[in-house]
């Protein structure tokens, strides 16, 4: 399901302050590679996800979810994966452009 900008902002939001913690060199709680090829090609703003590269990981403590960022080949655009751990499965997915968003293009 795609998470629209208003939903992505809401969630943001609401996990501001809240205890995080970056995942580093684990593997992830279950496979979401099938999720992705699911995914309408247009909900990738045109960009490149094929290579798999999942630079950043967050655990939200106190929370079921797990963010993860998959990379592509424009330096900061992510296609954010909002995971729920215990249900092994994915909630939905955002695309976040930050160079547009802080307005570096």
């Amino acid at each position: 399901m795609k998470i629209t900008s208003a939903g992505y902002a809401r969630c943001s939001a609401a996990l501001t302050g809240s205890p995080k913690y970056q995942v580093w060199g684990i593997a992830p709680p279950f496979d979401f590679w099938e999720y992705i090829e699911t995914i309408p090609s247009e909900d990738f703003g045109g960009h490149d996800f094929s290579e798999g590269r999942v630079p950043y990981a967050w655990n939200m403590r106190g929370t079921a979810f797990q963010h993860v960022l998959v990379e592509c080949e424009t330096p900061d655009v992510f296609l954010v994966l909002v995971l729920d751990v215990p249900g092994n499965s994915v909630v939905g997915h955002h695309l976040p452009d930050l160079n547009r968003l802080h307005g570096l293009t």
